[in-house]
């Protein structure tokens, strides 16, 4: 199998991997790149962007605009799979900016040929079978993919997070679907972002609870896709005794999740209960509606407005009497002047004295130790991340690190097939098999991109087996091999 990064190894936006075997390719994701970061432009990817492309496929992780954003500019004979509820979600907000943005209907026209999978069901492209599990992140329906041949699993996490409201499941999911894996191909957002707030997505609902209650006039600015956020905000509202107030696009999105026939519908965190139901905004001429008598139950009642930055929303909190406290629940970038994704609109809207309460949707570097050590992995692939130098320091004193750059990859085969190489890399006693492969080639390959160890002094070594015996093809220090491959 070759696990090729074309995109991803030293930026967080738009990575594009690809899995092959046997002529079958499969490809995790195709989106854009984020505003500020390294622009390499529209890839030129055989068998995805152009060329023969009948034993290729394209599998979402996500709906955010960097996982899913350039699906329309591919061939529209390519299959895609992404996950039922994260597509009408998408499907949702494509219909919604439609007529803001063309490229949103050419992505509604390409959404309706999206082929959906189902978690927990394996099926196949070629030789190779995919194990889709559901990930806790700050896009709903989120997924990672267990990709495997006969003898050789990989874990693709996709964007991931261990402090969400469904995040406890992810070492029971592993444990059931996937177990353990040679390689692992992880995202690494935030080893670069020390200051990512990772406060569990249940203690800011309880935070908010409490903010509510003190606040009688309460205005949140937060995507109207973070589906998670939207609902710990009403039952926060719920639990506070103020009015929770949506327009019909929010409202349709909440519907997605809480509709019966979703399988999440069965949860209580996505249920809005009979004697509390969310106020929908009323639009008349244009602008949203409000009568002396909203007026004074909001005066009466107190409220939680979850709003967008736009004319229309501006106009309408304008008009509400009284204070409102205003919060910020995104990322901060989008505020901050020397961000390039900075938002004039947005940063006008929330005015001065909003409270930033957000937790990020990407793991923690302690708890993805956690889960490196639920998979048992040969070696770690990062991508995501603008920093794979800071992740290999921080993990490979227990993983070999694979620090690659865009357009590399490794070509490992499975551990069944007779006659393969397999490099080691020792550190003292510590000793690791990278994995088997064909060539001595493609074990010098993966040796030159190894970091392990990196203070100490490295060994490694390529043994032959053959006909039940070993033979030590070569051996060496790590970092003198790493000198001749430059």
């Amino acid at each position: 199998m070759k696990i090729k990064i074309h995109r991803g190894t030293h930026q967080i936006g738009g990575c594009v991997t690809e899995y092959e075997y046997n002529g079958w390719h499969l490809f995790v994701d195709y989106g854009e790149e984020l505003p500020g970061g390294p622009k390499s432009g529209d890839l030129l990817v055989e068998g995805l962007t152009h060329g023969d492309i009948s034993k290729s496929a394209l599998l979402i992780t996500h709906y955010h605009g960097d996982h899913i954003g350039c699906i329309t500019k591919l061939p529209k004979e390519l299959p895609i799979y992404m996950g039922k509820v994260g597509r009408d979600i998408q499907m949702e907000l494509s219909d919604h900016l439609k007529l803001v943005d063309g490229v949103h209907q050419e992505m509604l026209d390409r959404l309706q040929t999206v082929k959906t999978f189902e978690p927990g069901k394996p099926f196949h492209w070629g030789d190779m079978e995919i194990m889709p599990v559901t990930v806790d992140h700050s896009a709903f329906d989120a997924y990672a993919f267990k990709i495997g041949i006969e003898g050789l699993s990989v874990f693709h996490t996709g964007d991931f997070r261990t402090h969400g409201f469904r995040s406890s499941k992810l070492p029971d999911v592993i444990k059931k679907f996937i177990g353990e894996v040679d390689y692992v191909v992880c995202e690494a957002t935030n080893v670069a972002r020390p200051d990512a707030a990772n406060l569990p997505e249940h203690d800011l609902q309880m935070e908010y609870q409490e903010l509510f209650t003190k606040n009688k006039g309460n205005v949140v600015y937060v995507s109207s896709t973070n589906i998670d956020r939207l609902f710990g905000l009403y039952h926060a509202a719920r639990y506070a005794g103020r009015l929770f107030i949506i327009d019909e696009y929010q409202k349709r999105m909440m519907d997605k999740v809480a509709a019966r026939d979703s399988i999440w519908g069965k949860s209580k965190l996505y249920k809005f209960k009979d004697v509390f139901k969310p106020i929908e905004l009323s639009v008349k001429n244009g602008e949203f509606w409000m009568t002396d008598k909203f007026k004074g139950l909001l005066e009466d009642k107190g409220y939680v407005l979850i709003a967008r930055s736009n004319p229309r929303f501006d106009k309408f909190i304008a008009n509400i009497p009284g204070d409102k406290q205003m919060y910020l629940s995104m990322w901060n970038g989008y505020v901050d002047k020397s961000k390039a994704a900075y938002n004039e609109k947005l940063a006008k809207s929330l005015g001065e004295g909003f409270l930033y309460k957000h937790t990020s949707g990407h793991c923690d570097m302690n708890s993805l130790r956690e889960v490196f050590r639920l998979l048992h992995p040969k070696a770690i692939i990062p991508i995501h991340t603008d920093n794979p130098e800071s992740f290999a320091k921080l993990f490979s004193d227990e993983w070999p690190i694979v620090v690659l750059s865009d357009g590399e990859g490794i070509s490992p085969v499975s551990s069944r097939i007779a006659d393969s190489l397999y490099p080691m890399v020792i550190c003292g006693r510590t000793k690791r098999c990278l994995g088997y492969f064909k060539r001595k080639e493609d074990a010098l390959s993966i040796l030159s991109h190894i970091v392990f160890h990196p203070d100490k002094q490295a060994k490694y070594e390529i043994w032959d087996e053959e006909d039940f015996s070993s033979k030590k093809l070569a051996s060496g220090l790590l970092s003198e091999l790493q000198k001749k491959s430059e």
